[in-house]
């Protein structure tokens, strides 16, 4: 029996890398009841163009742009009946905590199998959720073990949370690596090796992310209780 238009999953899919948009465009349109009708390759595009056109967004969480964090929140936003699976290489706790705050369904790892995320897909379009076993099983090991995820600013070295102090200052490579007597190449290298950790692309989104973690700390010193 054919598959009716009303039937048939609207998908858009978010991501910087052309590769990954056409595998999944292959995989999805291979199915009777799913459809891709959007691919965005920055968050600003999908924001302007995807509230009110598609059932399924699957999201890549590092954009060029925006945080796919706040490109989820904005679609939520602007079309609350838009599910979003947040599809990443990242499977830290706390990133997954940041997805379903910002209002995602469903959390998949980019090494999660074909009919994974496809099953995903069908599951948060009936209006489920979705979150790959290894992100549920970590999650809820960690939730066990006293609550919310350590921030992942606590995993740094030490040499990393300055250079990140720095970043927050709005001082530059050059001026970094003055400052600790290390090359601009360098603090460049650092730099990079911060963002990944920390999920972001850009700068601005990793000193935004330590304004918070720092305020938190002392929000946290300053209560007698």
């Amino acid at each position: 029996m054919a598959e009716t238009a009303a039937d048939v999953v609207r998908v858009a899919i978010v991501d910087d890398h052309e590769v990954v948009r056409v595998g999944l465009r292959n995989m999805i349109d291979r199915q009777p009841d799913l459809t891709v009708v959007a691919e965005c390759a920055t968050g600003t595009e999908a924001i302007q163009t995807l509230p009110h056109q598609t059932d399924v967004v699957v999201l890549d969480v590092r954009l060029p742009d925006i945080s796919g964090f706040d490109v989820c929140r904005a679609l939520k936003e602007a079309d609350p009946k838009i599910q979003v699976i947040m599809l990443t290489s990242f499977g830290k706790e706390e990133m997954v905590l940041d997805a379903i705050d910002a209002g995602a369904s469903g959390y998949l790892l980019k090494e999660a199998r074909g009919h994974t995320v496809l099953e995903g897909i069908r599951t948060v379009a009936q209006g489920g959720s979705l979150f790959s076993p290894q992100v549920t099983n970590a999650l809820f090991q960690r939730l066990r073990n006293g609550g919310r995820p350590q921030d992942p600013i606590e995993e740094l070295t030490d040499t990393e949370k300055k250079i990140l102090e720095l970043v927050a200052m709005g001082k530059t490579n050059r001026e970094i690596g003055q400052e600790l007597f290390l090359s601009e190449k360098t603090i460049k290298h650092y730099v990079s090796n911060i963002l990944s950790k920390l999920g972001y692309t850009r700068r601005a989104e990793a000193a935004a992310h330590y304004a918070r973690y720092y305020s938190e700390r002392v929000e946290s010193s300053d209560d007698p209780g």
